[in-house]
């Protein structure tokens, strides 16, 4: 395990050729009492990479594996959205036009490129992003994923110096913004889809960060769910 320090828009960036994840590594360094604002955990493969509800990312060689700690003193669902935005935004930059599956998957021609995992410890919050450059796992037949690499040549750094930029702009940027821009990059809006097993149209996110589902006459409101497109 060979560890570097560099300082990059910012932020203090903590590189590692391959750790278990950078997730757990931001979680022991808050642990431990070494927890900072703007702290960049970053690992070119992991063993044991994570995403939403414990699942495993595969995390090979040549992608993008990066977990940013901020100082956060509430939880705040916003969060979500803003980093989806500017992660989204991040690969507009490079001639890219994804959209956003509720509330942070990034996609590309409806394939997953994009994942986000969100968790709070003490007074911060960990971002854990992987992006999918070179390669791209084979879920089933049903998960479809994709790679940059089919888009547009890049190199990571440049991927991650933009993302962290973008990162800053948009988690200091009015949530009345966030959400008209998650809106207009969304993907499923105003379209069925499913939650808990029955179907819903989704209408969009309110002023908290709620998910804004109908079923027939009735809407409601979801937070930190998962619902799956048709």
């Amino acid at each position: 395990m060979k560890m570097g320090f560099i300082e990059l828009a910012n932020y203090k960036v903590i590189s590692f050729d391959k750790i278990p994840s950078t997730q757990t590594y931001a979680h022991d360094m808050i642990a431990d009492g070494r927890g900072a604002d703007h702290i960049a955990i970053l690992a070119d493969a992991q063993s044991a990479g994570r995403g939403r509800y414990k699942r495993t990312w595969v995390s090979h060689h040549g992608n993008l594996y990066v977990s940013f700690i901020y100082k956060c003193e509430e939880r705040d669902a916003r969060l979500a959205y803003s980093v989806g935005v500017a992660i989204a935004e991040t690969l507009i930059a490079f001639g890219i036009m994804p959209t956003i599956k509720w509330p942070n998957d990034i996609l590309i021609d409806d394939k997953k490129v994009s994942g986000t995992l969100i968790e709070y410890s003490g007074r911060f919050v960990i971002v854990g992003i992987g992006i999918n450059i070179k390669s791209n796992p084979t879920v089933n037949a049903t998960y479809k994923t994709t790679k940059l690499d089919n888009y547009v040549s890049l190199t990571r750094d440049e991927l991650l110096n933009k993302l962290m930029r973008n990162l800053d702009k948009w988690r200091a940027t009015d949530f009345q913004m966030v959400r008209a821009r998650w809106t207009d990059l969304a993907a499923g809006l105003n379209r069925s889809v499913k939650y808990r097993g029955e179907t819903a149209e989704l209408i969009g996110i309110n002023e908290n960060g709620a998910l804004v589902l109908r079923r027939e006459s009735r809407y409601f409101l979801v937070y930190g769910d998962e619902i799956t497109m048709q």
